[in-house]
C-alpha cells in the first residue's frame, strides 16, 4: 500500500513526466488519474487511425469511439518491460478493433461470428486454390482445404449473401459543395500519418537520451532553424565545437535508427 501511494505521489499531476514513467507508475498503482493522462497523451493515435477508415459507409464518430476504446485496451495491456514503443503496440490493437467493428457492421443481417470468420477464410481459399488448381475451386476443394465439411461451406456461402458489398462506382456523401466521392477514389492511398506516429516517437525518445547541451543544439538547429554561430554565442562555445557536437548527435541518431532496423 505504501508503494502505491509513493508511486502516485511521484506523479502528482506533473505533465512533464516521461510517458514511460507514467506507464510504470500505472502498472504499479492502476491509478485512474494516471490512466486518463495516458489516454490524453496518446489520443492522437486513435484520431489518426480513425481518419484512415473514414468515408467507408460508417460515421466517423462511431469509428473514433471504437478507436478510443482500442486505445484504452492498449493502455491496459501494454507491458513496458517488453521494450516495445507504445505506439507500435497500440496501432495494431486499435486497427484490430476498428476492423472487427467494420466486420460486424458490414453484414446487413446479423449472422453468427463463426459464419463471418469462415466466410473470410472461404474467400481467401478461393483465391489461393484458383491459382493452385488453375480453375474455379469446387465446394469439395474448399472444404478439404479448410478441413471443414461441404455442408458448412455451403451454409456459409449461402449466409454470405446477406453481406452487402459496395460498388467501386458508388458515390459517397461529401461535405464539399455537393460533390460526391466514389469509393474507388478512396482505395489504395498510402497513409503517411501512420509513419508520422513512428517518426515522432523515434525523435522524442532519441532526444531524451541526449544531454542538455546536445538537446539545445539539436532543437535550435533543426526546430528553431538557428545557425551554428548563433548557438555558439548563446552557450559560450566556438562555432567549430558546435559543429563537432552536431555531427556527434547525428551519429547518435543513426545508431538508434540502426538498432530499430536490426531488431
Amino acid at each position: 500500500m505504501s508503494n502505491k501511494n509513493s508511486a502516485t505521489e511521484t506523479y502528482n499531476g506533473d505533465e512533464e513526466i516521461d510517458a514511460k514513467e507514467l506507464f510504470r507508475i500505472y502498472a504499479e498503482t492502476n491509478d485512474k488519474g494516471i490512466r486518463d493522462e495516458l489516454i490524453s497523451r496518446h489520443i492522437y493515435i486513435a484520431e489518426i487511425l480513425s481518419k484512415k477508415y473514414a468515408n467507408r459507409g460508417i460515421d466517423f464518430d462511431d469509428i473514433y469511439q471504437v478507436a478510443c476504446l482500442g486505445l484504452i485496451y492498449a493502455i491496459d495491456r501494454y507491458d513496458l518491460e517488453r521494450g516495445y514503443e507504445f505506439s507500435s503496440f497500440a496501432t495494431p490493437t486499435i486497427i484490430g478493433e476498428i476492423k472487427k467493428y467494420f466486420r460486424d457492421k458490414g453484414w446487413s443481417i446479423r449472422v453468427p461470428r463463426r459464419i463471418q470468420e469462415l466466410s473470410k477464410k472461404i474467400n481467401n481459399a478461393k483465391l489461393l486454390l484458383s491459382q493452385e488448381l488453375q480453375r474455379t475451386p469446387t465446394v469439395a476443394d474448399i472444404a478439404e482445404y479448410l478441413n471443414s465439411t461441404e455442408e458448412e461451406i455451403l451454409e456459409t456461402m449461402e449466409a454470405s449473401k446477406v453481406y452487402t458489398p459496395h460498388s467501386l462506382d458508388a458515390s459517397l456523401d461529401s461535405d464539399r459543395e455537393d460533390k460526391d466521392v466514389s469509393l474507388a477514389a478512396l482505395i489504395g492511398e498510402e497513409d503517411k500519418d501512420l509513419l508520422l506516429i513512428e517518426n515522432r516517437d523515434f525523435l522524442l525518445n532519441t532526444i531524451e537520451k541526449l544531454n542538455d547541451i546536445e538537446k539545445k543544439i539539436i532543437k535550435d538547429r533543426y526546430f528553431n532553424r538557428k545557425t551554428q554561430i548563433a548557438i555558439a554565442e548563446e552557450i559560450g562555445m566556438s562555432q567549430m565545437t558546435v559543429s563537432r557536437l552536431e555531427k556527434k548527435i547525428i551519429q547518435k541518431f543513426r545508431k538508434e535508427l540502426n538498432k530499430i532496423y536490426s531488431e
